[in-house]
């Protein structure tokens, strides 16, 4: 199956990085118009990559930096074939800052990434983080997991070994992946097929398919340290913005309200009629939250 080119486009925008855990590719996006402010740092979800946020660019770079990268085992970074855990990921998120020169950043995270920058927050808590957060924007991950609605696919993969899989599920088209992936956004703004072939390409690179029930893991993880990483995104004291779609069937729009009740300092912004990936769903809409929200900490 021919690659799609707006994959090929996007992988030639960035560059790999040779890091200890194999090549990792991410996109250092300069500002247009350079206003001294702290840059963005993306930390992408399950079990998409920071592909997820290429509409996004032209807002979120108007006048910061913009530094994003896939996760080992997703997108066009490497994926070996081993436990996939959450401080193994934060571990990663560390290196390619200290790779690309990043000393102080605005945090963005979505789905899985809010995970990842929960152990991030909570190093920094403890004082062990390289670098500084001075703000943070989170959207649509179970950072309750009580409330977590987890899709029958999820808990398949979950209920599989900690292993590759030797074969595809449900064969080598994606089918099954990508109509999981339509079904966890807004019925009224569905994916084209050409978001969810280009999405498809990416997670089944380099046999990346085959490793889903490994880099599932990471809710496993998550449930084991679920006070260190929950804890830390409700205590930290960076200014924290949560922009939510409401429609979103997993991360339910209560844990974006619990959050706020447990932070009421915090910044909310629920977009109806949007689900689980609004930087997908409603890019336009979903940018300029989250840049409305970024800039506020600086005023």
């Amino acid at each position: 199956m021919t690659e799609p080119a707006e994959v090929a486009a996007w992988e030639e925008r960035g560059r790999r990085l040779s890091l200890a855990v194999g090549d990792v590719w991410a996109l250092d996006q300069p500002a247009v118009d350079d206003a001294g402010l702290d840059p963005v740092f993306v930390l992408h979800g399950f079990p998409t990559c920071s592909f997820d946020w290429r509409h996004l660019l032209p807002t979120l770079a108007a006048r910061r930096r913009v530094v994003l990268f896939d996760f080992p085992g997703f997108g066009l970074s490497a994926k070996p074939d081993v436990r996939y855990r959450l401080r193994n990921q934060a571990d990663v998120a560390v290196a390619v800052a200290a790779e690309l020169g990043l000393e102080r950043v605005a945090l963005v995270t979505h789905d899985m990434g809010d995970s990842v920058g929960g152990e991030l927050l909570a190093r920094d808590l403890d004082g062990q983080l390289a670098f500084a957060i001075s703000g943070r924007v989170l959207t649509n991950g179970s950072i309750y997991l009580d409330l977590a609605q987890l899709t029958a696919g999820q808990l398949f993969l979950l209920d599989l070994p900690d292993a590759r899989l030797e074969a595809a599920l449900g064969g080598d088209d994606g089918a099954a992946m990508r109509a999981a992936l339509a079904a966890t956004c807004s019925p009224s703004h569905q994916p084209s097929d050409q978001e969810l072939a280009a999405q498809w390409a990416l997670i089944s690179r380099n046999g990346g398919h085959t490793l889903l029930p490994r880099t599932i893991r990471y809710i496993e993880d998550r449930r084991a340290e679920e006070s260190r990483y929950t804890g830390a995104i409700e205590r930290h004291p960076s200014p924290l913005g949560v922009v939510w779609g409401d429609q979103d069937p997993i991360a339910v729009v209560a844990m974006a309200h619990r959050l706020a009740e447990r932070r009421p300092d915090a910044t909310t912004a629920v977009l109806d009629g949007v689900g689980h990936y609004p930087m997908i769903e409603a890019p336009e809409r979903f940018g300029a939250t989250v840049v409305r929200l970024l800039d506020a900490d600086t005023d």
